[in-house]
């Protein structure tokens, strides 16, 4: 997928679609009317800083910021941006 993610961009999960913690599956999920998707490690991280606010900037500098150690952690972090969108577990909001 290729939806050309700016660091200007800025995000919201997708309406009808709710972000959160599941104890009984010890990870974040994304719950929607169809489903759920558990997300693993980094996608969470990623997608809880997710809040119609913090651009895809703002979110790669924090998570570089929160995990120095990690090696091509910026194009890890657009990758996902680009999933996200791609499933339309995301809308863009500016």
């Amino acid at each position: 997928m290729e939806n050309n993610i700016q660091h200007s961009d800025i995000y919201a999960i997708a309406l009808h679609h709710r972000f959160q913690w599941e104890e009984a599956q010890q990870s974040y999920v994304l719950l929607f009317p169809e489903g759920m998707v558990k997300l693993h490690g980094g996608a969470g991280e990623i997608l809880k800083r997710v809040d119609g606010k913090a651009s895809v900037g703002d979110i790669v500098t924090a998570l570089k910021t929160a995990f120095p150690d990690a090696e091509g952690i910026e194009s890890d972090i657009v990758g996902m941006f680009d999933l996200a969108v791609g499933k339309a577990w995301l809308r863009k909001v500016n």
